[in-house]
């Protein structure tokens, strides 16, 4: 049973079936299980009970669960908007990590993968918090430990989200394509919609026209299979980039946005919900 439940949670997690069940989600019983299901549950923007199976694992006595646990929920706060507060928890699962040891796993659920999400966590907040020195320098640091597919993916959003925060979209583009690429080819519904999200802000920003156009239909594509497969943390991203290539229905993209994080956040803990109304990432 156990290793049919993992199953099951891992292709939600990282595969090709995110629409679990939430009964399922909530059945999960071993730690590996509950950490599977805080992912999917942070995918669909229920933060505060993702916070209680993460806060727990952290808990733990196993160092590398405790070191996912730990870059998971930081990711969770950087989906609110809190890059600041996201770093303390980054930083101490780095730490866990370091001291880590046990088998690989394909989906990088092992000490290699779980100082790879922290330090990939690590450079999105420092990019966030403007220090794009330290940004490059913890992805460049996560790459060269021959980093597993989800980590390259990872990899790939930073490097274009910090090239485009440098004014670089001729360099954002193919680190965005070289994870929606890879996303597609290991079949992880999730991570590709991400991806499509990365490449279509990396494409508008170079200023084509047939760039723009590709963009569009990227965000169209990407936020159909958000909101089919739930996926409230990227629903209403989507949502803005839509606003942006789309001057036309710019006000009904935004309203939409607005309507989807009023929804969103009650399922957030009281720190999440005040991190997301005082971040400027956050239009509320």
């Amino acid at each position: 049973m156990h290793h049919d439940e993992e199953a099951a949670l891992r292709r939600a997690a990282f595969g090709d079936a995110p629409d679990i069940a939430d009964r399922r989600l909530a059945a999960a019983t071993t730690p590996r299980g509950r950490w599977l299901a805080a992912v999917v549950l942070g995918a669909r923007g229920r933060y505060a009970a993702a916070a209680a199976l993460l806060g727990e694992l952290q808990r733990g006595g196993d160092p590398v669960l405790a070191a996912l646990a730990g870059a998971t929920f930081a990711a969770h706060r950087r989906q609110l908007g809190g890059h600041a507060a996201a770093l303390p928890w980054d930083g101490a699962a780095a730490l866990r990590a370091s001291g880590a040891c046990g088998p690989p796993d394909e989906d990088g659920a092992d000490a290699a993968g779980a100082l790879a999400d922290a330090l990939l966590g690590l450079a999105a907040d420092n990019l966030a918090l403007g220090r794009f020195g330290a940004a490059r320098r913890l992805v460049a640091r996560a790459e060269a430990g021959e980093p597993g597919w989800r980590a390259r993916v990872r990899a790939g959003w930073v490097g274009a989200e910090l090239a485009l925060a440098r004014g670089l979209p001729g360099d954002a583009v193919p680190a965005a394509e070289r994870a929606a690429l890879l996303a597609r080819d290991r079949g992880a519904a999730r991570h590709a919609v991400k991806s499509d999200l990365v490449l279509a802000a990396a494409l508008a920003a170079t200023g084509d026209p047939g760039d723009r156009h590709r963009a569009a239909s990227l965000v169209t594509d990407a936020a159909e299979r958000a909101r089919r497969w739930r996926l409230g943390s990227l629903t209403w991203p989507a949502g803005l980039l839509a606003a942006d290539l789309d001057p036309a229905r710019a006000d009904w993209n935004r309203s939409r946005v607005t309507r989807e994080l009023y929804a969103l956040l009650p399922a957030a803990d009281p720190l999440g919900r005040r991190l997301a109304r005082a971040s400027a990432w956050v239009p509320i």
